[in-house]
């Protein structure tokens, strides 16, 4: 009797275990599928009270469909058969409506193994089943977007290289099928140096370590041929952090690569062209002035020469030569100073005095029918400038001003103070405005554009080479500033000119100390050097007239064998030289002679590129006063009170 109580309270137990599940719908049923127990999870989600649903077959719980294709039947046959049965699928709430349900149906069996009935849990599962659709449905999206792009390749590799993925973009331009190229190693798009330099396990290590991989470069198609591709390679995770694979995206930019190669080669050609074109200028404008001055040389020499065997005078015609070669020398400073190459000697500058200074040759330059007014203020501050190229640029400006007034009219040189923060293109600090304006024609945008360009001229052909305005822009840089133009059609142009503020505010221009007077200058031995015939005999000269003894060199080499037997008190020697430069003789010199003063005379406004030279430099052309003057630097004059003595010239 114990014994029975106590089952009974198990039992109990039991029962109220099972009615207290309200996530599962435990009942039983008995060997023809009546429901003969109900739990309130059953109640709860499948909608009937036990009443209700106690005698009824359970198959009311399945669709028309599964009742009519004996599914409940077959669930039954397979857990008694097979001793359990489990399935998910739809089955129905007591209010018609659908739940998706994961079932487990167990035979219920007495001691002797008859079958007494089955045991039968239900679980809702309708919110992960609509997760899990919603999943797939947006993993299915995402593969017909995948696939549907044509114009990226989009394709996933695992950690090893492999293609695991393909989409149509990748087939359109690379040309492999999927089959074709699912489990091949994508280093197989690479060209063979990037394989053999290791470009494809490099990119996939940096993706890895760096989070992203990018870059561009030549891949292969499958016939062979080359696409320039932009690449992305992004390393896919798990859940747990542990690397899956690879995302990797490729765009063709082939065309776009060969647009840009075009317009680079179109480009070059068309900085070709204008190359072309600056040299035609230069060939029709500046050759014609040279032309014209060697013109009045060569006559004037030949006529010098014809009479001087006459014994008539021929002074006029030397001063012609000389004339026609100052005019030659100013017009090669013009197109170095528009090359930024000329050489310049800064120092501090008084735009007043030296405006005022100017003032009797801009009157005879200009003419009479311009007037030229000055406007400067009381106080102005000095500048850094190079004086005489500073004369020359004012010149050439007031020169270009007349020439735009053929009827007259007035031309103003006015000077300001400024400050380069309101101008691009200048270091901060004080800045003096010089500016140059007329009342001409002026000029239109296109033609303001151009004014600047070498050789471009509005004047008519030899009346101007169009570097004047070009050399007044490269001086102006030179000297730390910079020119700028305004015009208007009808109404003139103004040049200005922003020049440094001299760091000595307010000092006039230190006056160079006076050369040593050429009748001061010891009589030397001189060794002179020049690998041009013509310019060694004029420079010969020019030493020896100023009483001299002269020893002539044609190069570097026969200049150190002079050297090596014959005392020397002064090397004056050209710069560009074939086999050995002047640098190259001087620096030579300097270790055998090192107390041998050099004078080193240039061609160039300015030495190549990378030349640095610590002598004396002397610009060609040069009169012999120049030299002398130049000689005087470097060469210590006489004790006081020693006699000088003169050789008699030749």
């Amino acid at each position: 009797m114990q014994v029975e109580n106590q089952a009974t309270a198990v039992e109990r137990r039991f029962e109220l275990l099972v009615q207290s599940v309200t996530d599962y719908a435990i009942y039983m049923l008995d060997p023809t599928g009546i429901v003969t127990s109900w739990n309130a999870g059953a109640e709860r989600f499948k909608g009937y009270k036990p009443d209700e649903i106690i005698g009824q077959h359970f198959s009311r719980f399945y669709g028309e469909g599964d009742r009519a294709a004996g599914i409940p039947e077959r669930a039954l046959q397979t857990a008694a058969s097979e001793g359990n049965f489990e399935a998910e699928g739809w089955r129905l709430r007591k209010d018609g409506s659908r739940f998706w349900a994961n079932v487990v149906i167990d035979p219920v069996r007495d001691s002797g193994g008859q079958l007494i009935g089955f045991a039968k849990v239900t679980r809702d599962l309708t919110e992960r089943r609509k997760a899990d659709e919603e999943l797939r449905r947006s993993e299915e999206r995402f593969r017909l977007l995948v696939q549907s792009v044509t114009d990226y390749a989009i394709y996933m590799l695992d950690p090893d290289g492999l293609v695991t993925s393909w989409n149509a973009g990748a087939e359109r331009f690379k040309g492999y099928r999927a089959e074709e190229i699912i489990g091949q190693h994508f280093s197989r798009f690479y060209l063979d140096e990037d394989r053999a330099a290791g470009v494809p396990a490099r990119a996939l290590s940096t993706a890895l370590n760096a989070g992203r991989f990018e870059a561009e470069g030549w891949r292969l198609r499958k016939d062979g041929t080359k696409f320039w591709a932009s690449v992305v390679i992004d390393p896919v995770r798990g859940d747990n952090g542990d690397l899956v694979g690879f995302a990797k995206i490729t765009r063709d930019l082939t065309e776009r690569k060969r647009a840009q190669q075009a317009l680079e080669q179109a480009q070059q050609a068309f900085y070709q062209s204008q190359k072309m074109e600056a040299i035609g200028q230069l060939t029709g404008g500046v050759a014609h002035d040279f032309n014209n001055l060697l013109a009045a040389i060569v006559g004037s020499a030949d006529l010098a020469r014809r009479r001087m065997s006459q014994g008539q005078d021929i002074t006029r015609f030397l001063d012609n030569i000389m004339e026609a070669a100052q005019r030659g020398a100013t017009l090669t400073q013009r197109m170095l100073a528009f090359a930024r190459r000329q050489d310049l000697r800064l120092e501090a500058v008084d735009l007043t005095a030296l405006v005022r200074g100017m003032a009797d040759l801009l009157e005879r330059t200009i003419g009479s029918g311009v007037t030229v007014d000055t406007q400067f203020p009381l106080t102005l501050q000095t500048v850094r400038a190079d004086p005489a190229q500073l004369e020359l640029g004012l010149l050439n400006l007031a020169v270009n001003a007349r020439d735009a007034m053929p009827d007259g009219g007035r031309i103003l040189i006015s000077a300001t103070r400024a400050q380069s923060r309101v101008q691009h293109g200048l270091a901060p600090g004080d800045y003096v405005c010089l500016t140059v304006a007329d009342e001409g024609a002026g000029m239109d945008a296109a033609t303001l554009e151009k004014s600047v360009e070498p050789f471009f001229t509005t004047k008519g052909i030899g009346k101007g080479t169009g570097l004047g305005l070009s050399m007044v822009v490269g001086m102006a840089e030179q000297f730390g500033g910079k020119a700028t133009l305004k015009s208007t059609p009808g109404q003139g142009t103004a040049v200005t000119l922003w020049l440094p503020v001299a760091l000595a505010e307010g000092a006039a221009a230190e006056a160079p100390e006076a050369a040593t007077p050429a009748g001061r200058i010891k009589a030397m031995t001189v060794l002179a050097v020049d690998d041009d015939d013509i310019v060694l005999l004029n420079t010969a000269a020019m030493l020896s007239d100023l009483g001299h003894t002269v020893l002539q060199a044609a190069s570097g080499a026969q200049a150190l064998q002079i050297l090596g037997r014959t005392a020397v008190d002064l090397l004056v020697t050209d710069y560009a030289m074939p086999q050995m430069t002047g640098a190259e003789l001087a620096d030579a010199v300097r270790a055998g002679w090192p107390d041998l003063p050099i004078l080193m005379i240039s061609g160039y406004a300015d030495l190549p590129a990378g030349v640095r030279l610590h002598y004396r430099r002397l610009a060609k052309p040069f009169r012999q006063d120049e030299l002398s003057a130049a000689i005087g630097e470097i060469v210590p004059p006489p004790a006081s009170g020693e006699v000088v003595a003169f050789r008699s010239r030749t």
